[in-house]
């Protein structure tokens, strides 16, 4: 409650300080073009001759909807201009925030996805995106994901600029602890949270693993023989699933508590990087689950959006 108080109390200061900032220069609010601190940065950017929408954050944007303030700019600062074009594109980057991997990740993307309402966008500082992205590439990595070009921390203005700064300044503290297990093994069994990594995923399977071996920094899970029951194919080929081989990406030393036995059936999901399978997420198989047994439900409506542009 006190963190929620705090992010509130953060966005109507700054609301207002920026409000009367701009204010003070007599900025129009019918007049509006992407202003940019360097325009040279943004050569290929776009300009808009409409004034944008301040519209309401929908509680299914769940990205950003538990930022601290309650209406953003329509377009966004990342050039989404409808609502369900924001939606589809911020719904691949819940799984992230869920990794607590910075204090500050969701006020850094909610920044661009959802910029709070002023007469002119405001962005993120430069040493804010440096923070997130030390803390959460990483963790990215992990899933064979790189730290996407449209937040390439050099495009954002340098800290005694107008933008908007670490929340958390000084140290990395969350407010929640950060675990130091696998990432694809630190997910709770909640169906929301499965179905978010079941639709970021390539495929997902129902299957045992004979053994687990350590490899150059990664850790390498070898699927057992018996059967597999797909529920989802995506890329995989009927020859991978032969001798099916997956990977924790730097994962040979961090905890991962569903790995300790092997005698139950998993839930694994994941992405093909390089040739390579990668896990993205891991569940033993509770067959009491009631949280399971929704998200297996769901699975089969296939009611997914489509993330692929994301991280390009």
């Amino acid at each position: 409650m006190a963190g929620e108080k705090k992010h509130v109390c953060l966005a109507k200061l700054l609301t207002l300080a920026l409000g009367l900032f701009f204010i003070s220069l007599g900025a129009s609010a019918e007049e509006y073009d992407y202003y940019s601190w360097q325009s040279d940065n943004f050569q290929n950017g776009r300009f808009y001759a409409k004034q944008p929408q301040c519209v309401d954050i929908p509680a299914d944007l769940r990205l950003c909807y538990t930022v601290g303030y309650k209406k953003m700019r329509l377009p966004n600062l990342l050039d989404h201009e409808t609502m369900p074009e924001v939606q589809q594109q911020a719904g691949s980057w819940v799984p992230l925030l869920a990794k607590r991997c910075h204090a500050d990740t969701q006020v850094f993307l909610c920044s661009l996805f959802a910029p709070v309402c002023l007469d002119r966008p405001i962005y993120p500082c430069r040493s804010l995106c440096e923070a997130v992205r030390d803390s959460c590439a990483p963790v990215m990595e992990t899933y064979g994901f790189p730290w996407p070009e449209m937040l390439q921390c050099e495009k954002f203005p340098i800290d005694n600029d107008l933008c908007i700064p670490m929340q958390f300044s000084g140290n990395h503290a969350t407010q929640t602890p950060v675990s130091k297990a696998c990432p694809p093994c630190d997910n709770e069994l909640k169906a929301d949270t499965v179905m978010e990594h079941f639709c970021a995923s390539d495929f997902v399977l129902k299957m045992k693993i004979k053994e687990v071996k350590k490899e150059k920094g990664d850790r390498k899970l070898i699927a057992a023989q018996k059967k597999k029951k797909v529920l989802k194919m995506g890329i995989l080929r009927k020859k991978d699933l032969k001798k099916l081989t997956l990977y924790i990406k730097n994962g040979a030393n961090c905890p991962c508590s569903q790995l300790d036995n092997l005698g139950s059936n998993f839930l694994i999901m994941g992405r093909k990087v390089d040739q390579q399978l990668l896990l993205m997420s891991i569940h033993k198989w509770d067959k009491k689950s009631k949280e399971l047994k929704y998200a297996i439900k769901y699975m089969k409506s296939d009611q997914c959006p489509t993330y692929h542009t994301v991280f390009q």
